[in-house]
């Protein structure tokens, strides 16, 4: 008996791949045609959009550098028409240049040379997560004094912005998306998409008492920002 696959699911899906090096969108595409995955190929940035239009996949993998139009580009037009699970890929390894792509609306990035394996699974994961979503995206939250914008990559507190990094910002987000709920580290890691070495590192820990910092919360009796012993962090509804 052949071992199963753990990344097998019922639902075999669409995927619009827009790259224009050829020989990297064959492999690619063979290796995820043999997990379940269809891909529509498409090799110029100024048909991106129209693809996807045409297919609605249920996640677009866009290239940052392609001709006819940039992957920013094509990433914003898509994200103001549709509503898809984008991951940007790029060659660039700056912090500046990922930090671009996320700001255009990409959901996340792989950075070239990357693993299939690793594409796959943030493949299944998003494509998991969009279809659990009972409408469109809530791209503004608020918690009672606090504002947590995606849209922008903006929180306010008491109307005043708050000086956030890029990791503070996504792990603000995605508590403030699961207001109430514990999440423990390995979870939160996969929300943002964080790396095993960010996890063997317990960054976590460090971000949130960062985090709490610049909420107000005192860190030795925390009211937002919440430590569940044993299981992982919450943020609270309630400020008293």
């Amino acid at each position: 008996m052949t071992p199963a696959d753990p990344y097998r699911i019922e639902k075999k899906l669409l995927v619009v791949y827009v790259e224009d090096d050829d020989r990297l969108a064959r492999l690619t595409s063979q290796y995820l045609a043999t997990h379940e995955v269809e891909v529509v190929l498409v090799r110029r940035g100024d048909l991106a959009l129209a693809e996807v239009l045409r297919a609605r996949p249920d996640v677009v993998l866009l290239d940052l550098m392609l001709p006819g139009r940039d992957g920013v580009e094509v990433c914003r037009a898509v994200r103001e028409r549709v509503d898809v699970p984008i991951i940007m890929v790029t060659a660039r390894t700056e912090e500046a240049d990922r930090v671009i792509g996320l700001e255009g609306g990409a959901d996340d990035y792989v950075v070239k040379p990357f693993s299939s394996r690793e594409l796959l699974a943030r493949i299944r994961a998003h494509a998991r997560r969009a279809s659990g979503r009972a409408g469109p995206v809530k791209r503004r939250v608020q918690v009672g004094n606090l504002v947590v914008d995606a849209e922008t990559m903006t929180a306010t507190l008491d109307a005043m912005p708050l000086a956030l990094t890029t990791f503070e910002f996504a792990l603000l987000r995605v508590l403030t998306e699961r207001i109430g709920r514990v999440l423990s580290r390995e979870q939160l890691l996969e929300l943002m998409h964080g790396t095993a070495e960010e996890a063997f590192e317990r960054s976590i820990d460090v971000h949130v008492c960062r985090l709490r910092h610049k909420l107000g919360d005192d860190p030795r009796k925390p009211r937002r920002l919440k430590t569940v012993r044993g299981v992982g962090y919450v943020l609270t509804q309630d400020e008293r």
